[in-house]
């Protein structure tokens, strides 16, 4: 009897990934998105999310699970404008020094802990080799710690990269093809930069 494919976890950080904060970042919103409807809590940033990045996100068929510092005001004021339903929110624990050795990312032992033995992914823009190293040591299953270029944001080419490794890391992980949403960086509008 086969057993059946759990579905791998996707943490998802907020500033970097999905706030850019490059000079050239074109993803602004356009005004109808951009209105009323969306309170920008002080933030004037998150007009630079994009609202097609939660569907794509959506179509690699995991767990999506938000691995932020924003914590659940990400359901309040991101998730809404980039098309994502409300996700679970990874609870972080009170900072403690000295926890794992150094140059570990304080937010590591815990997205493993989170995860278990599922296989998953990690979207930041902060990871490091120590992360990487740590993890392929203490984590069971099948892990990507994927950084993203904070001045970009997720591009075509991180998606490609998160859509390539599930289809060869998870067997029988269904990713739809292609999971690409247009050419360059999402959220790049015609002839505009």
């Amino acid at each position: 009897m086969s057993r059946a494919v759990e579905r791998p976890v996707l943490f998802l950080d907020v500033d970097g990934p999905l706030i850019p904060f490059g000079p050239s970042s074109s993803r602004l919103q356009t005004p109808a998105s951009s209105s009323a409807a969306f309170s920008d809590r002080g933030n004037p940033l998150l007009g630079r999310l994009d609202q097609a990045v939660g569907p794509r996100l959506m179509a690699l068929g995991c767990e999506l699970v938000w691995a932020s510092t924003w914590m659940h005001d990400a359901n309040e004021s991101v998730a809404p404008r980039t098309g994502l339903p409300r996700l679970p929110v990874v609870e972080w624990p009170e900072a403690s020094t000295g926890e794992g050795p150094r140059g570990l990312h304080w937010k590591t032992r815990h997205l493993v802990e989170w995860a278990g033995r599922r296989p998953f992914i990690w979207v930041d823009d902060e990871i490091s080799a120590m992360d990487r190293l740590w993890v392929a040591a203490q984590h069971q299953g099948p892990s990507l710690l994927h950084r993203v270029d904070p001045t970009e944001g997720l591009t075509d080419g991180d998606f490609s990269v998160l859509a390539g490794w599930l289809r060869t890391a998870v067997p029988g992980h269904a990713v739809p093809t292609p999971v690409e949403g247009g050419s360059g960086r999402l959220g790049r509008r015609s002839g505009g930069r």
